[in-house]
């Protein structure tokens, strides 16, 4: 399987879900990553008899992400993804690290959106990544202006103001087929992924090889305070040559994110052929 090939199926959900990214393109054994395990462990309890009303609950924690103003993180399979959501300012920002330094391959991209404007910047280490489809003709380290046309519904370079959750947590609740309070503030239950492959977190490729198990994935979940989503871990269970791993969503600064800056003029190029290529 080819690095292009993987990030083809969505540059988030291929790192949170490939935790071979790094073996994908690399000849020589070893080097995948570890799955992370969430810092949240599974949550326990009796449960409640407003089930329904737990359900709403979650629900409704997801409205605020709508008015897309807050932070969020996605880790799992020894990868992250961090950034912030500015609607106001029609702004966005993901910061993405797949693999470490004991990898094959690593990559790390930052991605800047700031209507009407895009860019990337790029980098790879490890030994695999000569093995990068059109690497010499990247322009690692510099934020490649994006042309618009080219990314319109890319889920691995654009981003649709109209739809303001890079996770796609609203998806994934939408999903739940049992859920009980274990707490004030905490949930558990079971999510059928198999109707959330539209979240940029879920991999298409990983609910289909979980096979009748997507159906009944088990998740933890948190709202702060206020009620709105905080937290939520999905606990994928293991597949064929998938391992079982974690995948924890966060979100805060619920209200007050702050517009993402676009680079400086002096660090950017524009982006050549083989970019597009690669993420197509």
């Amino acid at each position: 399987m080819t690095v292009r090939r993987r990030l083809g199926a969505g540059l988030v959900a291929a790192a949170l879900f490939t935790p071979g990214l790094a073996a994908c393109n690399a000849e020589a054994p070893g080097g995948a990553a570890s799955p992370i395990a969430s810092a949240t462990a599974t949550a326990t309890g009796s449960a409640s008899p407003g089930s329904g009303d737990a359900k709403q609950a979650l629900l409704a924690s997801t409205a605020a992400i709508r008015d897309g103003n807050f932070r969020f993180t996605m880790t799992g399979a020894g990868s992250t993804a961090e950034g912030q959501v500015h609607e106001p300012s029609q702004s966005a920002r993901m910061k993405v690290s797949i693999g470490d330094a004991s990898s094959d391959l690593s990559m790390t991209l930052d991605v800047i959106h700031a209507r009407p404007d895009s860019w990337v910047k790029v980098d790879l280490g490890g030994r695999a990544a000569q093995n990068v489809p059109g690497q010499e003709a990247l322009k690692l380290g510099k934020y490649q202006h994006l042309d618009q046309t080219r990314i319109k519904g890319n889920r691995n370079l654009g981003f649709d103001f109209d739809r303001l959750d890079p996770a796609g947590s609203e998806v994934l609740t939408q999903g739940v087929t049992e859920v009980r309070r274990t707490g004030e503030g905490a949930y558990a239950g079971t999510i059928d992924v198999s109707k959330a492959a539209e979240a940029g977190s879920l991999d298409a490729t990983m609910i289909t090889a979980l096979g009748p198990q997507a159906k009944s994935v088990p998740f933890t979940a948190r709202v702060d305070a206020q009620g709105r989503l905080s937290e939520l871990v999905i606990q994928i269970p293991a597949a064929g040559q998938q391992k079982a791993q974690d995948v924890r969503i966060t979100y805060s600064d619920y209200g007050n994110a702050t517009a993402a800056q676009k680079p400086a003029p002096d660090q950017v190029v524009e982006a050549p052929a083989e970019l597009y290529n690669l993420f197509s």
